[in-house]
């Protein structure tokens, strides 16, 4: 489907031009300035991507609001747009979170005000640019453009070990994504002087190659997501991150990975994915298991939600490579719920690490007695962070497992246990954390929330509590997306 207006260059670059706008504020004494004119540009980010769900032609797998022309004509590379029922929802997730990180750090952030509120508005136009690209090239570049943003976010504005994090964090990526490259370089070869991704659908690879073409991808997404054993980078990053990258980096850019799966290795690869699915499946279970019980040995409530993440998103690569409609679209409910609650966590951090400067658990306890109605949200984000029924993170995980049950009981038993696992880390640490008498005179100190936090907690309360009971809309405009991708998985030779 073809569109007129060039919404979705709109969406990629309002937030990059005010970005830009934000830093040509300079310095500190312009700080109200530059907060103002991210909330605006934030908030028009995310008005200008409505349309591509009220607009969303539903009963179609083809892409929609198609934008096609010549970038570099020699190499046929283009600057070519276009989303689907997997790319849509995710942008809209990136569209809404901005606003909310940009007023999560209005108060909080008092040195280079203008640089932090830019970084975040450019990188939200970048992960735009990466999930609606539909050439090679243009992904490649939106796709390493998303490092510049988070790395110095994290090595400006981090923790006392932020160099170290942030250098991490970009070298693990890095490294992964030059195997991208050359994957599309071949793919480029192979399809005779093409970079659309639509005409690597449609390739017919032998089986060897398509394996080796495989783990690039992996070696590329695995890191994102991230999968075990290439995970840790993650809780370097998040421990020294500010509040602000922390909810970015887990609600937007480790769906990087998941999306990557599904965009490439699945429709280009499909015979390799089929072939090495069993190893997919057991680097998941790895994940979902064993990160689970690391997370119960931590200290450090940044920690343990960021162990909580490799193990969450365990489960989106569970359910990709399950390859059936529920493991599919239970992985991208996952993925979109892992968004919210993984963000709402890391702001609730937040919240008490501004007002005690502490993440370790030991040094809280009976929060609830001097601020009931941050417990209150709390409380609804952990239940949802255990996969309890009626909030987001029991629909996509549920899904997971009744697909997993159609394929091996065990796959399902070990999935399972995330229910249990999950419980028992989160509710751990809400338990000291928040129950009990006030623990010391800091605790005694300690205010409730703000009007501003109460409604940034409340939005997302609302999609948590929205897609638990109510995952209908969100699972109906990925359907014939997936149901095309499970048909064309469907032809393969093995």
């Amino acid at each position: 489907m073809s569109f007129e207006f060039p919404l979705l260059s709109l969406i990629i670059w309002l937030p990059i031009v005010f970005g830009i706008a934000v830093f040509a504020t300079g310095n500190d004494t312009n700080a109200q300035l530059a907060r103002w004119i991210s909330l605006i540009g934030s908030t028009l980010g995310f008005l200008v991507a409505i349309p591509l769900y009220s607009g969303f032609d539903i009963t179609t797998s083809s892409m929609q609001f198609v934008e096609n022309y010549v970038w570099f004509e020699r190499f046929n590379v283009n600057y070519h747009l276009g989303v689907d029922g997997i790319s849509m929802p995710l942008i809209l997730l990136n569209c809404l979170i901005t606003p909310i990180v940009v007023v999560a750090g209005w108060e909080v952030i008092k040195q280079r005000v203008s640089q932090y509120m830019g970084a975040f508005l450019v990188m939200s136009g970048i992960v735009n640019g990466v999930f609606s690209s539909l050439d090679a090239i243009l992904f490649y570049v939106f796709w390493e453009a998303s490092l510049i943003p988070m790395f110095l976010i994290i090595g400006i504005w981090g923790g006392p070990n932020r160099v170290y994090a942030a250098i991490k964090f970009f070298l693990y990526t890095l490294l992964g994504s030059l195997l991208m490259l050359i994957a599309f370089i071949y793919l480029y070869k192979t399809s005779e002087g093409s970079f659309s991704i639509e005409d690597y659908h449609k390739l017919s690879i032998p089986l060897t190659p398509q394996i080796f073409l495989f783990i690039a991808f992996l070696l590329a997404f695995a890191v994102k997501v991230p999968m075990w054993p290439v995970h840790t980078w993650l809780p370097d990053a998040h421990v020294e991150a500010p509040t602000g990258g922390s909810v970015v980096l887990a609600a937007i850019l480790l769906k990087l990975g998941g999306y990557g799966f599904l965009r490439f290795s699945l429709p280009i690869v499909p015979d390799a994915s089929l072939y090495l699915a069993d190893m997919m499946i057991a680097l998941s279970l790895i994940a979902v298991v064993y990160i689970g019980l690391i997370a119960l040995m931590q200290a450090d409530m940044k920690k343990l939600i960021a162990y909580s993440s490799v193990a969450h998103m365990g489960f989106v690569t569970l359910g990709f490579f399950l390859m059936n409609a529920y493991g599919i679209e239970g992985a991208m409910v996952q993925m979109i719920s892992h968004g919210f609650i993984s963000g709402a966590m890391f702001l609730c951090v937040g919240v008490l690490y501004d007002r005690l400067h502490s993440r370790q658990i030991a040094d809280y306890g009976g929060v609830v007695n001097k601020m009931p109605v941050f417990a209150a949200f709390f409380m609804l984000f952990a239940m949802a962070n255990a996969g309890l029924p009626g909030t987001s993170g029991f629909v996509g995980e549920f899904m997971v497992i009744m697909s997993a049950v159609q394929i091996n009981f065990w796959y399902a038993f070990l999935a399972a246990t995330t229910l249990i696992f999950g419980a028992a880390y989160t509710l751990w640490m809400y338990k000291r954390v928040v129950f009990g008498a006030v623990a010391n005179s800091a605790v005694e100190g300690l205010q409730d929330i703000s009007k501003r936090e109460f409604i940034l907690l409340a939005i997302l309360a609302f999609f948590v509590l929205w897609i638990g009971i109510y995952p209908f809309p969100l699972v109906e405009v990925m359907h014939s997306t997936i149901d095309h991708l499970l048909i064309h998985l469907s032809t393969s030779k093995l």
